[in-house]
């Protein structure tokens, strides 16, 4: 990491292994399930959720363990949890399709509303999941957006082409690959350059594009760093080192 890029962000490991860097001047701390904690708002922040992407799955004849949305639950849940979040702003595409709320099972249905108990819950609409969160019939706590301003931050699904300052984007599902243990290992990662950044998806069952592929290195001026999720754990990885 270059001594400009690590002045602008100010990276300083944080007790539960994320790294507290500062996006626009806004403290935050990339956590290590993925999710964004935005310090001075007291406000978790979840990208790609694509809950019920198994059962969409199945409905087309590919069958995969019909438990990716309780699983994913089970983290966001932990995160709040550890944080009791004021608020909680998912990023959009919480959904995998229109339909998905109507698939979930009631325990899982049940436990969103009590999630959003007690807080700000918003969420934020994305190419997958607009039509599921405009739907009426699908009484969903919370607010839904198109986007959400945050301090200095601008909350979106998709990153915005052009200079972005304080835009928090999901939607690229951004991956870092990097040599350990003898083998090339891949995993989701934060990328951020301290002025904007992109969050991994938070879903069990998501894939990653990686964070070198131009439609996210476009979109920063200048190397930016990538932070993967490991166990316990966030990594910051120098732009030069990934392969």
């Amino acid at each position: 990491m270059n001594a400009a890029l690590r002045t602008l962000l100010s990276p300083a490991r944080c007790p539960s292994g994320g790294l507290q860097v500062s996006i626009e001047g806004e403290p935050c701390v990339l956590r290590c399930s993925g999710a964004l904690w935005v310090v001075n708002h007291r406000t978790l922040i979840a990208a790609d959720l694509h809950l019920e992407k198994g059962s969409a799955f199945a409905a087309r004849g590919q069958m995969l363990p019909p438990y990716d949305s309780r699983a994913t639950l089970d983290r966001l849940e932990a995160e709040i949890d550890a944080l009791q979040p004021a608020a909680v702003v998912l990023l959009g595409d919480s959904f995998h399709d229109t339909k998905s709320v109507g698939r979930m099972a009631p325990d899982d249905r049940a436990r969103l509303d009590r999630l959003a108990t007690g807080r700000d819950w918003v969420w934020l609409e994305g190419n997958h999941d607009i039509a599921a969160l405009a739907d009426p019939v699908q009484t969903l706590p919370g607010a839904v957006v198109e986007t959400l301003s945050l301090g200095a931050l601008r909350l979106i699904h998709e990153p915005q082409p052009g200079v972005r300052p304080g835009e928090i984007a999901g939607h690229l599902h951004p991956a870092a690959r990097v040599a350990a243990h003898g083998r090339g290992v891949r995993r989701p990662a934060f990328v951020t350059d301290g002025r904007r950044a992109v969050l991994p998806a938070f879903g069990a069952f998501t894939g990653g594009l990686d964070v070198r592929d131009p439609a996210i290195a476009g979109l920063f001026a200048d190397p930016p760093m990538a932070a993967a999720l490991g166990t316990g754990k966030v990594h910051a990885l120098p732009w030069e080192k990934l392969r």
